[in-house]
Protein backbone atom coordinates (compact mmCIF):
# COMPACT_ATOMS: atom_id res chain seq x y z
CA UNK A 1 0.00 0.00 0.00
CA UNK A 2 1.38 3.68 -1.45
CA UNK A 3 2.08 5.72 1.89
CA UNK A 4 -0.63 8.22 2.84
CA UNK A 5 0.35 10.18 5.54
CA UNK A 6 0.32 13.99 5.30
CA UNK A 7 -1.50 17.00 7.09
CA UNK A 8 -5.51 18.41 6.77
CA UNK A 9 -6.68 21.86 7.50
CA UNK A 10 -9.22 22.47 9.31
CA UNK A 11 -11.44 25.88 11.10
CA UNK A 12 -10.88 25.66 14.95
CA UNK A 13 -14.53 25.50 16.42
CA UNK A 14 -15.40 25.93 20.21
CA UNK A 15 -17.69 23.45 22.06
CA UNK A 16 -17.18 19.73 22.98
CA UNK A 17 -19.49 16.73 21.57
CA UNK A 18 -22.25 15.96 23.85
CA UNK A 19 -21.61 13.11 26.33
CA UNK A 20 -24.78 11.05 24.44
CA UNK A 21 -23.31 11.63 21.30
CA UNK A 22 -19.38 10.76 22.63
CA UNK A 23 -20.65 7.47 24.14
CA UNK A 24 -22.12 6.74 20.96
CA UNK A 25 -18.92 7.67 19.20
CA UNK A 26 -16.90 5.21 21.19
CA UNK A 27 -19.37 2.27 20.82
CA UNK A 28 -19.40 2.31 17.35
CA UNK A 29 -15.94 3.31 16.81
CA UNK A 30 -15.41 -0.04 19.07
CA UNK A 31 -17.46 -2.06 16.36
CA UNK A 32 -15.17 -0.47 13.39
CA UNK A 33 -12.27 -1.31 15.32
CA UNK A 34 -13.43 -4.72 15.77
CA UNK A 35 -14.09 -5.35 12.39
CA UNK A 36 -11.40 -3.88 10.58
CA UNK A 37 -9.17 -6.45 12.77
CA UNK A 38 -11.24 -9.24 12.34
CA UNK A 39 -11.27 -8.58 8.23
CA UNK A 40 -7.48 -7.17 8.02
CA UNK A 41 -5.73 -7.09 10.97
CA UNK A 42 -4.03 -4.53 13.36
CA UNK A 43 -1.45 -3.09 10.58
CA UNK A 44 -4.61 -2.16 8.13
CA UNK A 45 -5.72 -0.12 11.13
CA UNK A 46 -2.70 1.72 11.50
CA UNK A 47 -2.45 2.59 8.11
CA UNK A 48 -5.61 3.81 7.40
CA UNK A 49 -5.52 6.23 10.25
CA UNK A 50 -2.43 7.01 9.17
CA UNK A 51 -4.83 8.31 5.91
CA UNK A 52 -5.38 11.95 6.03
CA UNK A 53 -8.79 11.23 3.80
CA UNK A 54 -9.66 7.65 5.63
CA UNK A 55 -9.19 9.90 9.07
CA UNK A 56 -11.67 12.44 7.57
CA UNK A 57 -14.54 9.82 6.63
CA UNK A 58 -14.01 8.16 9.93
CA UNK A 59 -14.93 11.27 12.00
CA UNK A 60 -17.32 12.08 9.69
CA UNK A 61 -19.41 8.54 9.98
CA UNK A 62 -18.64 9.25 14.01
CA UNK A 63 -21.13 12.30 13.64
CA UNK A 64 -18.71 14.73 14.73
CA UNK A 65 -18.89 18.35 12.04
CA UNK A 66 -17.58 16.93 8.96
CA UNK A 67 -14.80 19.96 8.96
CA UNK A 68 -14.08 21.55 12.08
CA UNK A 69 -10.77 20.73 14.21
CA UNK A 70 -12.62 18.65 17.00
CA UNK A 71 -12.86 16.15 14.24
CA UNK A 72 -9.53 15.15 15.21
CA UNK A 73 -9.98 15.47 19.32
CA UNK A 74 -13.15 14.04 19.28
CA UNK A 75 -12.38 11.16 17.07
CA UNK A 76 -9.45 9.96 19.05
CA UNK A 77 -10.65 10.64 21.77
CA UNK A 78 -13.44 8.13 21.36
CA UNK A 79 -10.95 5.54 19.56
CA UNK A 80 -8.84 5.80 22.46
CA UNK A 81 -11.82 5.33 25.03
CA UNK A 82 -12.53 2.09 22.73
CA UNK A 83 -9.28 0.83 22.67
CA UNK A 84 -9.11 1.11 26.34
CA UNK A 85 -11.83 -1.47 26.53
CA UNK A 86 -10.82 -4.00 23.24
CA UNK A 87 -7.37 -2.84 23.34
CA UNK A 88 -5.55 -6.11 24.98
CA UNK A 89 -7.97 -8.28 23.01
CA UNK A 90 -7.06 -6.77 19.26
CA UNK A 91 -3.68 -6.12 20.32
CA UNK A 92 -4.15 -2.54 19.68
CA UNK A 93 -3.68 0.58 21.73
CA UNK A 94 -3.67 4.30 21.75
CA UNK A 95 -1.67 6.82 23.80
CA UNK A 96 -1.73 10.22 24.39
CA UNK A 97 -4.38 13.03 23.97
CA UNK A 98 -4.97 16.84 23.89
CA UNK A 99 -3.10 19.56 26.07
CA UNK A 100 -1.86 17.65 28.96
CA UNK A 101 -2.61 14.40 28.03
CA UNK A 102 -0.32 14.13 24.91
CA UNK A 103 2.48 14.54 27.71
CA UNK A 104 1.50 11.18 29.41
CA UNK A 105 2.35 9.27 26.05
CA UNK A 106 5.40 8.13 27.14
CA UNK A 107 4.33 6.81 30.09
CA UNK A 108 1.15 5.28 28.50
CA UNK A 109 3.50 3.57 25.79
CA UNK A 110 6.00 1.84 29.09
CA UNK A 111 2.87 0.74 30.81
CA UNK A 112 1.86 -1.68 27.57
CA UNK A 113 5.28 -2.58 27.63
CA UNK A 114 5.01 -6.49 28.61
CA UNK A 115 2.09 -6.91 25.57
CA UNK A 116 4.75 -6.02 22.86
CA UNK A 117 7.13 -7.84 20.90
CA UNK A 118 9.59 -5.23 20.78
CA UNK A 119 10.97 -2.68 23.49
CA UNK A 120 8.50 -0.02 23.96
CA UNK A 121 11.58 2.85 24.31
CA UNK A 122 11.10 2.36 20.79
CA UNK A 123 7.79 3.49 19.99
CA UNK A 124 8.58 6.05 22.74
CA UNK A 125 11.39 7.86 21.01
CA UNK A 126 8.88 7.25 17.63
CA UNK A 127 6.48 9.33 19.66
CA UNK A 128 8.85 12.02 21.14
CA UNK A 129 10.32 12.44 17.41
CA UNK A 130 7.41 12.94 15.35
CA UNK A 131 5.93 15.56 17.99
CA UNK A 132 9.45 17.15 17.55
CA UNK A 133 9.97 17.26 13.91
CA UNK A 134 6.02 18.83 13.72
CA UNK A 135 6.84 21.33 16.84
CA UNK A 136 10.48 22.43 15.64
CA UNK A 137 11.95 21.20 12.32
CA UNK A 138 8.70 22.11 10.22
CA UNK A 139 7.83 25.69 11.15
CA UNK A 140 4.45 26.20 9.41
CA UNK A 141 2.69 28.86 12.11
CA UNK A 142 0.95 25.45 13.34
CA UNK A 143 1.41 25.26 17.27
CA UNK A 144 0.97 21.10 18.35
CA UNK A 145 -1.20 20.72 20.90
CA UNK A 146 -2.75 17.26 20.38
CA UNK A 147 -0.96 13.95 20.14
CA UNK A 148 -2.39 10.38 19.56
CA UNK A 149 0.21 7.68 19.38
CA UNK A 150 -1.49 4.46 18.36
CA UNK A 151 0.18 1.15 18.03
CA UNK A 152 -0.12 -2.76 18.09
CA UNK A 153 1.23 -5.23 19.81
CA UNK A 154 4.55 -6.35 16.67
CA UNK A 155 5.70 -2.83 16.97
CA UNK A 156 3.94 -0.49 13.94
CA UNK A 157 2.52 2.36 15.22
CA UNK A 158 1.41 5.32 13.78
CA UNK A 159 0.54 9.42 14.93
CA UNK A 160 -2.48 11.81 14.70
CA UNK A 161 -1.57 14.82 15.65
CA UNK A 162 -2.56 18.61 15.29
CA UNK A 163 -1.81 21.82 15.71
CA UNK A 164 -3.26 25.30 15.95
CA UNK A 165 -2.75 29.03 14.30
CA UNK A 166 -4.76 31.23 16.52
CA UNK A 167 -4.46 34.14 14.08
CA UNK A 168 -6.53 32.89 11.51
CA UNK A 169 -8.80 30.21 13.74
CA UNK A 170 -7.25 27.24 11.61
CA UNK A 171 -6.23 23.81 12.59
CA UNK A 172 -3.91 21.29 10.54
CA UNK A 173 -3.55 17.51 11.15
CA UNK A 174 -0.10 15.39 10.99
CA UNK A 175 -0.04 11.73 9.90
CA UNK A 176 2.57 9.24 10.52
CA UNK A 177 3.12 5.52 10.24
CA UNK A 178 6.04 3.74 11.24
CA UNK A 179 5.94 1.80 7.58
CA UNK A 180 7.65 3.03 5.16
CA UNK A 181 9.49 5.64 6.69
CA UNK A 182 13.14 5.74 6.45
CA UNK A 183 14.04 8.79 8.16
CA UNK A 184 12.29 11.11 10.90
CA UNK A 185 14.22 13.93 9.55
CA UNK A 186 13.93 13.82 5.49
CA UNK A 187 10.34 14.10 4.20
CA UNK A 188 8.44 11.76 6.69
CA UNK A 189 4.98 13.33 5.68
CA UNK A 190 4.80 11.84 2.12
CA UNK A 191 1.12 12.46 0.36
CA UNK A 192 0.43 15.52 1.88
CA UNK A 193 -2.48 17.05 2.22
CA UNK A 194 -3.76 20.72 3.09
CA UNK A 195 -3.62 24.24 2.56
CA UNK A 196 -0.63 26.29 1.54
CA UNK A 197 0.32 28.82 4.28
CA UNK A 198 3.07 31.97 4.30
CA UNK A 199 6.62 31.54 5.48
CA UNK A 200 7.65 28.28 6.25
CA UNK A 201 10.90 27.26 7.83
CA UNK A 202 11.33 23.38 6.30
CA UNK A 203 14.47 21.35 7.77
CA UNK A 204 13.18 17.89 7.11
CA UNK A 205 12.56 18.85 3.11
CA UNK A 206 15.02 16.70 1.08
CA UNK A 207 16.65 19.86 -1.10
CA UNK A 208 17.23 21.49 3.06
CA UNK A 209 20.02 17.82 3.70
CA UNK A 210 22.74 20.26 3.01
CA UNK A 211 21.27 22.24 6.08
CA UNK A 212 20.90 19.53 8.03
CA UNK A 213 24.66 18.42 7.14
CA UNK A 214 25.79 21.74 8.54
CA UNK A 215 23.66 22.57 11.54
CA UNK A 216 25.30 19.76 13.85
CA UNK A 217 28.43 21.49 12.53
CA UNK A 218 27.47 24.84 13.91
CA UNK A 219 27.15 23.70 17.58
CA UNK A 220 30.06 22.55 18.06
CA UNK A 221 31.41 25.99 17.61
CA UNK A 222 31.67 27.80 20.88
CA UNK A 223 28.21 29.30 21.86
CA UNK A 224 29.58 32.35 22.39
CA UNK A 225 30.51 32.76 18.80
CA UNK A 226 27.28 31.84 17.38
CA UNK A 227 25.82 34.66 19.77
CA UNK A 228 28.40 36.93 18.23
CA UNK A 229 27.18 36.11 14.63
CA UNK A 230 23.60 36.02 15.48
CA UNK A 231 23.60 39.64 17.09
CA UNK A 232 25.67 40.99 14.65
CA UNK A 233 23.21 39.67 11.65
CA UNK A 234 20.10 40.98 13.28
CA UNK A 235 21.94 44.46 12.48
CA UNK A 236 22.41 43.92 8.65
CA UNK A 237 19.49 44.86 5.64
CA UNK A 238 18.80 40.94 4.90
CA UNK A 239 16.75 39.95 2.18
CA UNK A 240 12.88 39.85 3.45
CA UNK A 241 13.03 35.71 3.97
CA UNK A 242 15.90 36.13 6.24
CA UNK A 243 14.40 39.37 8.37
CA UNK A 244 11.50 37.13 9.10
CA UNK A 245 13.40 34.62 9.95
CA UNK A 246 15.43 36.46 12.53
CA UNK A 247 12.80 38.92 14.10
CA UNK A 248 12.05 37.12 16.99
CA UNK A 249 15.11 35.65 17.48
CA UNK A 250 16.57 37.11 20.97
CA UNK A 251 20.47 36.21 20.99
CA UNK A 252 20.93 36.84 24.14
CA UNK A 253 17.98 34.26 25.33
CA UNK A 254 19.73 31.75 23.13
CA UNK A 255 23.02 31.12 24.70
CA UNK A 256 22.02 28.27 26.98
CA UNK A 257 19.81 26.65 24.25
CA UNK A 258 22.96 26.71 22.07
CA UNK A 259 24.95 25.69 25.30
CA UNK A 260 22.80 22.63 25.50
CA UNK A 261 23.67 22.01 21.84
CA UNK A 262 27.41 22.33 22.41
CA UNK A 263 27.50 20.25 25.11
CA UNK A 264 24.94 17.16 23.26
CA UNK A 265 28.15 16.74 21.27
CA UNK A 266 25.44 15.82 18.46
CA UNK A 267 26.37 13.11 15.53
CA UNK A 268 23.60 14.32 13.27
CA UNK A 269 20.46 16.16 12.76
CA UNK A 270 18.58 13.37 13.91
CA UNK A 271 19.92 13.50 17.48
CA UNK A 272 19.97 17.42 17.22
CA UNK A 273 16.60 17.38 17.28
CA UNK A 274 16.33 15.39 20.43
CA UNK A 275 17.91 17.50 22.95
CA UNK A 276 15.46 19.00 25.51
CA UNK A 277 15.07 22.22 25.30
CA UNK A 278 16.50 22.97 21.57
CA UNK A 279 13.22 23.92 20.12
CA UNK A 280 11.61 25.99 16.89
CA UNK A 281 13.58 29.38 17.85
CA UNK A 282 17.15 27.35 18.14
CA UNK A 283 16.48 25.76 15.10
CA UNK A 284 15.25 29.00 13.37
CA UNK A 285 18.95 30.36 14.23
CA UNK A 286 20.75 27.90 13.65
CA UNK A 287 19.44 27.28 10.29
CA UNK A 288 19.67 31.38 9.51
CA UNK A 289 23.72 30.98 10.26
CA UNK A 290 23.90 27.33 8.32
CA UNK A 291 22.67 29.59 5.08
CA UNK A 292 24.48 32.47 5.98
CA UNK A 293 27.70 31.75 6.96
CA UNK A 294 28.34 28.24 5.02
CA UNK A 295 25.95 28.52 2.25
CA UNK A 296 23.47 25.22 3.18
CA UNK A 297 20.37 26.39 2.69
CA UNK A 298 17.01 25.12 4.37
CA UNK A 299 13.77 24.72 2.56
CA UNK A 300 10.67 27.23 2.91
CA UNK A 301 8.62 24.88 0.88
CA UNK A 302 5.62 24.28 2.65
CA UNK A 303 4.57 20.27 3.10
CA UNK A 304 0.68 21.25 2.54
CA UNK A 305 -0.78 21.18 -1.13
CA UNK A 306 -4.21 21.69 -1.83
CA UNK A 307 -6.71 19.57 -1.12
CA UNK A 308 -12.00 16.30 2.51
CA UNK A 309 -23.80 8.87 7.40
CA UNK A 310 -24.92 9.99 10.59
CA UNK A 311 -24.98 13.91 10.55
CA UNK A 312 -23.08 16.36 12.60
CA UNK A 313 -22.90 17.63 15.83
CA UNK A 314 -23.99 20.87 14.85
CA UNK A 315 -26.41 19.58 12.20
CA UNK A 316 -24.11 19.72 9.19
CA UNK A 317 -25.34 18.39 7.14
CA UNK A 318 -28.34 17.03 9.00
CA UNK A 319 -28.46 16.61 12.83
CA UNK A 320 -26.82 13.07 14.06
CA UNK A 321 -30.11 10.77 13.88
CA UNK A 322 -30.04 8.82 17.41
CA UNK A 323 -31.94 5.81 16.57
CA UNK A 324 -30.10 5.38 12.67
CA UNK A 325 -26.73 5.66 14.75
CA UNK A 326 -27.97 2.45 17.40
CA UNK A 327 -28.92 0.65 14.62
CA UNK A 328 -25.40 1.28 12.66
CA UNK A 329 -23.62 -0.10 15.89
CA UNK A 330 -25.95 -3.08 16.69
CA UNK A 331 -25.60 -4.11 12.84
CA UNK A 332 -21.56 -3.90 12.94
CA UNK A 333 -21.57 -5.70 16.50
CA UNK A 334 -23.59 -8.65 15.07
CA UNK A 335 -21.70 -8.87 12.20
CA UNK A 336 -18.14 -8.80 13.95
CA UNK A 337 -19.90 -11.32 16.50
CA UNK A 338 -20.65 -13.36 14.09
CA UNK A 339 -17.57 -13.24 11.79
CA UNK A 340 -15.45 -14.39 15.05
CA UNK A 341 -18.01 -17.22 15.33
CA UNK A 342 -17.19 -18.75 11.62
CA UNK A 343 -20.30 -17.01 10.49
CA UNK A 344 -18.76 -14.40 8.17
CA UNK A 345 -21.64 -13.92 5.83
CA UNK A 346 -22.96 -10.37 7.09
CA UNK A 347 -19.47 -9.12 7.62
CA UNK A 348 -19.23 -10.19 3.87
CA UNK A 349 -22.35 -8.47 2.88
CA UNK A 350 -21.42 -5.10 4.59
CA UNK A 351 -17.86 -5.52 2.27
CA UNK A 352 -19.54 -5.88 -0.90
CA UNK A 353 -21.84 -3.28 0.03
CA UNK A 354 -18.93 -0.60 0.33
CA UNK A 355 -17.19 -2.01 -2.61
CA UNK A 356 -20.70 -1.71 -4.65
CA UNK A 357 -20.61 1.86 -3.67
CA UNK A 358 -17.12 2.87 -4.91
CA UNK A 359 -15.20 1.67 -1.44
CA UNK A 360 -11.53 1.63 -2.65
CA UNK A 361 -11.06 -1.86 -1.46
CA UNK A 362 -8.22 -2.70 1.21
CA UNK A 363 -6.13 -5.69 2.40
CA UNK A 364 -6.43 -9.20 0.96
Amino acid sequence: MPRKTGTADLPLHGGRAPRWLFSRMVALGREVLYALTEEFGTLEVLRRLADPYWFQALGCLLGFDWHSSGLTTTTCGALKEALGQVGEELGLYAAGGKGATSRRTPQEILARGEELAVEPERLVYASRMAAKVDSAALQDGFQIYQHVFFFDRAGHWCVVQQGMREQDGMARRYHWISEGLKSFVEEPHAGVVGRRTGLVLNLVAQEAAPARGTIPELTREPPERLVGELSRLSRLQLPRRHRLLISDINPGRLRGVLLRAYESEARDFESLLGVQGLGAKGLRALALLSELLYGAPASFRDPARFSYAHGGKDGTPYPVDRDAYDRTIQVLRRAVRRARLGQREELAALRRLATALGAEPHGG
